[in-house]
């Protein structure tokens, strides 16, 4: 399998699902202004998973959370399915890092049914329900009525992006959701994902400085600059999928990847 032709944004294809046009990010530290993000652009398409990729500091979690509604751009803009990006909304779940982003105070099954609930406005019958199909998916019906203190690592990352999901995000955004888990979960996890996402045909953004995960989760990698972050290649990855960890193709590709990348590394700051 051939390495995979570096690609430019503007040749994707029209009627993006998000579009990111032109985008600066900047925030003040010490009473100076620091640009996070530089004149980015960018077009997702449906049921697309891209990876922003790049070094500590690159801007990557930024333009996350911009995407989200969290942070206004300092100047371009955010378009999702044509509409300004203006605050966050459920058409955009982000799921982190952090293992604690349920209620303590819920079962796993009611973490679900209070999301639909608030953000849906879900009738409690056809929230059960949907929370009982998306614990299904990730394996996790078994858990259902335990509490998150009782689950693993892992496993309240399932239930995250489950409770993500049965909300039916037009755009799923995840900022290094398995950084903190041990190597061999965090390989599982990114199998997981993978099949959630080509069974649901949910449009993901992903978030990871780490190359061989890019590869994993991907249809396609943005890899950035250091600081502040700009474009600086985009990978389409053939067939929407990258090789196998076994195929040679892999190693070729991380060490591709590796390159664009290697001499970004040094200027970092607090974002990732």
């Amino acid at each position: 399998m051939a390495a995979p032709a570096l690609a430019h944004a503007s040749e994707t294809p029209a009627a993006p699902a998000l579009r990111v046009e032109s985008v600066t990010l900047s925030y003040a530290v010490d009473g100076r202004t620091v640009t996070a993000v530089e004149d980015v652009s960018l077009d997702i398409q449906r049921g697309e998973r891209l990876v922003l990729l790049g070094p500590s500091g690159c801007g990557k979690s930024s333009l996350l959370k911009s995407i989200g509604g969290f942070l206004p751009p300092a100047a371009g803009r955010m378009l999702l399915d044509g509409r300004p990006v203006s605050r966050p909304g459920p058409d955009r779940m982000m799921v982190l890092q952090d293992f604690e982003q349920l209620l303590p105070w819920l079962t796993v099954r009611r973490n679900l049914v209070a999301a639909l609930s608030w953000a849906k406005r879900t009738r409690r019958a056809e929230a059960e329900a949907i929370a009982d199909d998306m614990l299904q998916r990730v394996g996790l019906a078994r858990v259902a009525d335990q509490y998150p203190n009782t689950l693993s690592g892992g496993m309240k990352q399932r239930v995250a992006i489950a409770r993500a999901l049965a909300l039916r995000p037009e755009v799923l955004l995840m900022d290094e959701p398995f950084a903190a888990l041990d190597a061999m979960t965090r390989r599982r996890m990114q199998e997981e994902l993978l099949a959630l996402c080509e069974a649901t045909g949910v449009t993901t953004l992903f978030v990871t400085h780490a190359i061989d995960e890019a590869i994993v989760v991907g249809s396609r990698i943005v890899v950035m600059t250091a600081h502040p972050g700009r474009i600086r290649a985009v990978i389409d990855l053939p067939g929407g999928r990258g090789p196998d960890r076994g195929d040679p193709a892999f190693a070729a590709l991380e060490a591709q990847i590796g390159g664009l990348i290697a001499d970004q590394i040094g200027t970092e700051t607090a974002d990732g």
